[in-house]
């Protein structure tokens, strides 16, 4: 069983942010969107170190488990 924390779209609706906002986040930092929207998200770590403030506002929220 993996501990490794993975930002998902719930994670995204709980900072308040959208669907497509996060399309837009993804492609601008070359993450894979698919993966992120169809296989449970991406590891938090990948989503810290692209530095964006939305984005660790979510990351914050995934590792606090809310």
């Amino acid at each position: 069983m993996s501990d490794q924390i993975m930002v998902t779209m719930q994670h995204v609706y709980m900072s308040h942010g959208c669907a497509r906002g996060t399309l837009t986040f993804l492609k601008r930092h070359d993450l894979d969107y698919r993966k992120f929207f169809l296989d449970g998200g991406l590891p938090v770590e990948q989503i810290e170190a692209t530095g964006d403030a939305m984005a660790l506002r979510v990351a914050e929220v995934a590792r606090n488990g809310r």
